[in-house]
């Protein structure tokens, strides 16, 4: 069964897909109402699936029925850059498989791209150490992240 959380945000992205908008105005009372749950968990699924690191950019008005505004960012170099840089120096496969998820809703990975992507950077492939296994899994994700970016610059 789909967690509360799933169900928001597969809403708010069938919301996104169906406008000819490259963004999409909700009011976070209304869509509590409509998930029988409190503006927090709203909040909650906006901050963790609607970030900037996940392509998306927040307006929030207050105000004339506290509308927000959901902008799903067009894919750019500094939006990748921005992606490489919240990495850090390590990471888990659990958010590392989050990142790719994120490039393939943009289309900017295949499905079997994704699929291979999240092979090598799985935890029980990796031949180090368990503490070296978040840094290595960095390192390798933010190499294969800055090629999709050359290329992305190149257009290919």
């Amino acid at each position: 069964m789909a967690r509360l959380s799933d169900l928001i945000e597969d809403f708010i992205k069938s919301l996104i897909e169906e406008t000819e908008e490259e963004y999409v105005e909700i009011k976070r009372n209304e869509l509590a109402n409509i998930f029988n749950c409190a503006p927090s968990q709203i909040n909650y699924v906006l901050e963790t699936r609607f970030n900037l690191s996940n392509g998306y950019i927040i307006e929030s008005r207050r105000g004339g029925g506290g509308y927000i505004k959901i902008i799903k960012r067009p894919v750019s170099k500094d939006w990748m850059s921005k992606l490489i840089s919240d990495i850090g120096d390590n990471i888990t496969e659990n958010k590392s498989r989050l990142y790719i998820d994120t490039l393939l809703e943009h289309n900017l990975i295949t499905e079997r791209e994704a699929a291979l992507m999240k092979s090598v950077l799985n935890e029980k492939i990796l031949p180090v150490s368990q503490y070296e296994k978040p840094i290595l899994r960095a390192i390798l994700l933010k190499v294969m992240l800055a090629e999709l970016s050359n290329n992305l610059a190149k257009g290919e």
